[in-house]
């Protein structure tokens, strides 16, 4: 079993006593938390859930059956409370030192602008952070548009940060979106290829390989009703709105993206999700996978 010293901290204090370990095998968190921590009673370590210091993968747990296995990180604050995030537009999905994965909400922004002064993604969690040290800080790794919900990656140094996007198309090994498209793709799969670039109206266009980067994305049908489809896409790119590009000028456009030709809004947002990020940890290279499921409204608009 490994555990090791967080580096956590209190604003202007000592550190926490934060303690973290790798479970060796499957059980439940209660069972784990007994055999680790032979020192203390089972009565302490019940008092330890209920008052948010264990946490499971950075997020708190009180839930004593829950299932953890070799692939878990299982943190003790003997201390204190761990810092809880709840936000209506943002969920934390993972946490550890170097990384902040969340899943965004359609309508709010990724980061701001200077003409853009709302609350953003970046804004929410920098303020999250800083309620555990007022030093410590987010950066931004990718972005997804306002409208797009889904798996989005901040960095927590600039290191981290800069290793990252200066080996993006390395480090990331999957990335895909569920997309609800006008239309009938004329195939039920493929592979959609152009090279992209952006005016000075900020539209993105496919033009020829000498005043464009490469754009490539696969889809797949999931699922077709009359007048939509429900498609997964894989990006092998990361180019801006490549998506909604490529599904606009192959006749298929994103519902509700009015920008790239759509001629319906039917749920009142951009009907487009960030439904996998699959990658390589930039500090323990372990490979990390992050699905969120397919929303609500998407589902609502393929049983109509």
């Amino acid at each position: 079993m490994r555990k090791s010293k967080a580096k956590q901290g209190r604003p202007f204090g000592r550190p926490d006593r934060i303690l973290n370990f790798k479970p060796t095998q499957e059980g439940t968190l209660l069972e784990f938390l007994l055999a680790s921590l032979k020192d203390q009673s089972r009565t302490t370590i019940k008092s330890l859930l209920a008052h948010n210091q264990i946490a499971v993968n950075g997020r708190p747990q009180k839930q004593f059956d829950m299932p953890v296995n070799p692939s878990d990180e299982v943190s003790i604050n003997f201390d204190r409370c761990f810092n809880y995030f709840r936000n209506s537009q943002l969920r934390i999905l993972f946490e550890d030192e170097y990384l902040l994965i969340v899943d965004k909400a359609s309508g709010l922004l990724s980061m701001g602008t200077d003409r853009d002064k709302e609350k953003t993604a970046y804004r929410i969690l920098s303020d999250y952070v800083k309620r555990s040290d007022l030093r410590n800080r987010i950066f931004i790794v990718h972005r997804l548009d306002r409208e797009t919900s889904g798996v989005m990656m901040f960095a927590k140094n600039a290191n981290v940060q800069t290793r990252l996007q200066q080996d993006w198309d390395n480090a990331v090994l999957d990335r895909r979106y569920v997309a609800i498209v006008e239309g009938t793709p004329e195939n039920e799969s493929g592979e959609l290829r152009s090279y992209l670039a952006e005016n000075n109206a900020m539209n993105v266009y496919s033009t020829d390989e000498r005043n464009g980067k490469l754009a490539v994305t696969r889809y797949r049908t999931l699922d077709s009703k009359g007048r939509y489809t429900m498609v997964e896409l894989e990006l092998l790119t990361g180019r801006k709105n490549q998506i909604r590009v490529h599904m606009s000028e192959y006749g298929c456009p994103v519902a509700g993206d009015k920008k790239y030709g759509a001629r319906t809004n039917p749920m009142r947002r951009l009907m487009l999700h960030a439904s996998r990020l699959q990658f390589v940890h930039p500090v323990t290279k372990e490979n990390m996978m992050f699905e969120t499921a397919i929303p609500a409204k998407f589902k609502m608009l393929m049983n109509k």
